[in-house]
């Protein structure tokens, strides 16, 4: 018995022992099937920022990246993941409803995530409720932009005929279906798209309700003083140059808390 009280204070130190080691922490990505970005591209992004987190912890993390939003909410539901960022909100946010992943944080500078219907710059329509009729193209119909789309139609009490819905991959393909008649208006969440849009003279007809995307959150089966040390770590990386410096990859300026109160409203907007 002492041998196993030494053996569990030098582990609990963060000694390790020959043939002895903490369990590897997954951390789980999940970017977004609506931009162009390679498995190695995506990785990179992250593979500081779970280096990071293993330190805090001191525990091997691996990053494992999950494209497929399916494949995201099997592992989620099974919570086979001890870690995940996931970028469609609906995705994590279900989880976080479900009960099964608590938030920990949410990326900075994307906590205001909103959709623009756009639509030609001489079009007489002047509403969102004037698109009744219309032919509307929205990315991925499993994208985030695309439930905000649902969620903003339901809010107008649209019904399943009253408008054409398509379909595209990508963003950016949006304004080609507008340009060439294959849609009245089109849905992006792309500030980049938006902002090529209305320079040459394109309209925002209306913006939704901002959510919050890309969300760290953790498993609910993870110690509670795990998920606030995962926390404490992501929050304070912004703040010193080898927080930034892991960032740096990413793009992102940080992480912040996240708001209970907005948290519970964009679950109940988003119908999850």
């Amino acid at each position: 018995m002492p041998g196993r009280i030494f053996t569990a204070l030098l582990l609990a130190a963060g000694i390790a022992l020959p043939g002895i080691a903490a369990a590897q922490l997954v951390f789980a990505v999940t970017e977004g099937v609506t931009y162009q970005a390679t498995p190695k591209e995506i990785r990179e992004k992250f593979e500081p920022i779970a280096e990071a987190i293993g330190k805090a912890l001191r525990r091997d993390v691996r990053v494992v990246l999950v494209p497929a939003y399916d494949d995201a909410r099997a592992g989620l539901a099974k919570q086979e993941f001890d870690i995940a960022f996931v970028h469609p909100a609906h995705v994590a946010l279900a989880e976080v409803k479900a009960g099964r992943y608590r938030s920990v944080a949410w990326t900075s500078s994307f906590t205001d995530y909103t959709v623009s219907i756009l639509a030609k710059g001489d079009t007489p329509m002047k509403a969102f409720g004037d698109i009744r009729g219309r032919t509307l193209v929205t990315p991925d119909p499993d994208s985030i932009t695309a439930v905000m789309v649902r969620a903003m139609l339901r809010g107008e009490k649209f019904g399943a005929k009253d408008l054409v819905v398509r379909t595209t991959r990508y963003q950016d393909a949006v304004p080609f279906y507008i340009d060439n008649g294959f849609a009245d208006v089109g849905a992006t969440a792309a500030r980049a798209v938006v902002k090529s849009w209305t320079d040459k003279g394109g309209k925002v007809l209306v913006k939704s309700k901002s959510v919050p995307i890309k969300q760290v959150i953790a498993s609910a089966k993870l110690p509670a003083e795990d998920v606030e040390r995962i926390r404490e770590t992501l929050l304070a990386l912004g703040n010193s140059d080898a927080g930034r410096k892991a960032l740096a990859p990413s793009g992102y300026k940080g992480f912040q808390a996240p708001d209970p109160a907005l948290e519970a409203a964009s679950i109940a907007w988003l119908g999850l």
